[in-house]
């Protein structure tokens, strides 16, 4: 084993020294020391060997093992230092490869451009869950016990969270206007705040229309508020927006948690009013449901219609997206295709 041992050591040496770059001084090291390398396996005959003796051999062997051990860290250090090669040819004069950045998704950046624009004019910035109930989803907005949209076939009801009182039906929202409301408990009025999220919808997807997209509520609940403070909230907002003003029409609506409702178009910056696809060819198309908050829905929240009244409106996010950036299909927001997205860095 002596031998053995001896042999190992001067082997081991030779290596170690023609070793050219670290790569080939690891493939030593695993030779001599691995798992399988020739010391290990010099040292699996340990046992095999008279008791007396074992001692003995087993001192050599550390010895050779650490002997090994510093000249490969020894040679390592030598590499490291004189490892000039790899950069003799590299001309620091050529320019580099940018690194690819990344960026706001339009929708977001279309959200935080919201956000500015209506803290300018003194609102809060609201957000909660995506989850909500029966009660704060419907019955609190003042829809029927049978409105259609309490459904599966338009809500996504959570499965085991689905049955018993309205405040323990779970759904996943389908607007954010309920969340609107527990604002209103929460708070005193008067209030001034917006609530962006995404909701979700059980129906058919098409270029204007998507199973889960992104809503931007906004409402005012003060003592005096008159109608035409609302238009022109919705006006300035779209202006900031867009950078120029959007011509904008309210056309009479029915919605159970406002009344008066309305439901508010803008002029299709796609095609500047005259007419495509995504306007369906009449120049107009609708961002936003709006209008004064039910007195029902003032009840809920704890105030009293008489002496408080506002103006709402819940923004189609994913549709204002399209008109500034002039995109016929909203699915391609949701798409995930990095062709589609890196357009808008």
């Amino acid at each position: 084993m002596k031998e053995k041992l001896e042999q190992l050591l001067a082997e081991g040496q030779k290596k170690i020294k023609e070793a050219v770059n670290e790569s080939a001084l690891q493939d030593v090291r695993v030779f001599l020391m691995g798992k399988q390398g020739e010391l290990t396996q010099i040292m699996k005959e340990l046992p095999k060997l008279d008791a007396s003796l074992r001692p003995e051999m087993g001192k050599a062997i550390n010895q050779v093992k650490n002997q090994l051990s510093e000249l490969l860290d020894a040679r390592k250090s030598e590499l490291r230092e004189s490892d000039t090669g790899s950069f003799a040819d590299f001309d620091v004069t050529v320019p580099g490869t940018a690194p690819q950045g990344g960026a706001l998704h339009p929708i977001t950046q279309m959200c935080y451009d919201l956000n500015d624009a209506f803290r300018s004019l003194g609102f809060e910035i609201y957000s909660e869950t995506d989850i909500t109930s029966e009660l704060y989803g419907f019955d609190k907005l003042n829809f029927p016990p049978n409105h259609p949209a309490r459904e599966s076939m338009d809500t996504y009801w959570i499965a085991g969270h689905d049955t018993g009182d309205a405040s323990k039906r779970l759904c996943l929202r389908p607007h954010l206007t309920g969340g609107s409301v527990r604002y209103l408990q929460k708070h005193k009025a008067p209030y001034r705040f917006v609530y962006p999220g995404h909701v979700y919808r059980n129906e058919r997807t098409d270029a204007r229309h998507e199973r889960a997209f992104y809503q931007y509520e906004a409402l005012i609940v003060d003592h005096d508020l008159t109608f035409t403070a609302g238009k022109v909230m919705i006006q300035s907002i779209l202006s900031k927006v867009f950078g120029h003003d959007v011509p904008v029409r309210m056309r009479e609506g029915f919605f159970p948690f406002v009344e008066p409702g309305f439901e508010i178009d803008m002029q299709c910056q796609v095609c500047g009013g005259k007419g495509c696809p995504v306007c369906h060819h009449v120049g107009w198309i609708e961002v936003m449901p709006g209008g004064t908050p039910h007195p029902n829905v003032l009840r809920a929240a704890g105030l009293e219609p008489d002496e408080f009244t506002g103006f709402y409106v819940n923004i189609g996010l994913d549709r204002l997206v399209m008109m500034r950036y002039g995109v016929d299909d909203i699915r391609l927001f949701h798409s995930g295709d990095l062709r589609f997205l890196t357009q808008f860095k």
